[in-house]
């Protein structure tokens, strides 16, 4: 029971399992999940996504060993998880939605520092989950910063 909840819940409800761009798949998972926090008092959204980022470490952790491979690309769980991260405290918008995609998109991929540091470094849930968070909060400062002096 728990591995197939882990299969299930690790690839994003089926997202992660497309052929091309699979993080990508699993990030516009992320999107209804944070339309549903977004309606939460800030104090309750941050620790729902919290709870959500020591779920996706466990999911995560799991989902290496059932899939006996290191940071398997179909586990999206982690993509998911730091994406709330990119949104939080944001009003919903379809442009702010766009934004925070497309910034989190950027710094998961491309890896800056110190990104790229807990990608490399890290191991086990931690390790998948730990850079998608800071793309997420990265993503979330450059888009408040946006938000508030560009008019985003």
């Amino acid at each position: 029971m728990v591995r197939r909840f882990v299969k299930i819940v690790a690839v994003g409800f089926g997202s992660g399992l497309v052929p091309l761009m699979p993080g990508t798949a699993g990030t516009l998972v992320g999107i209804p999940l944070y339309l549903l926090f977004s309606r939460l008092a800030w104090p309750l959204w941050l620790l729902s996504i919290t709870a959500l980022s020591f779920l996706a470490v466990f999911v995560a952790g799991e989902a290496e060993k059932v899939f006996r491979q290191r940071d398997p690309s179909r586990v999206v769980i982690d993509e998911i998880a730091g994406f709330q991260f990119a949104l939080f405290a944001v009003t919903p918008s379809v442009m702010h939605v766009i934004a925070g995609f497309l910034l989190f998109r950027f710094f998961d991929i491309a890896k800056p520092f110190p990104i790229r540091y807990l990608d490399r470094n890290m191991q086990g849930g931690v390790g998948v989950v730990a850079d998608d968070i800071a793309a997420g909060v990265l993503a979330g400062i450059l888009l408040h910063f946006l938000i508030r002096y560009v008019g985003v």
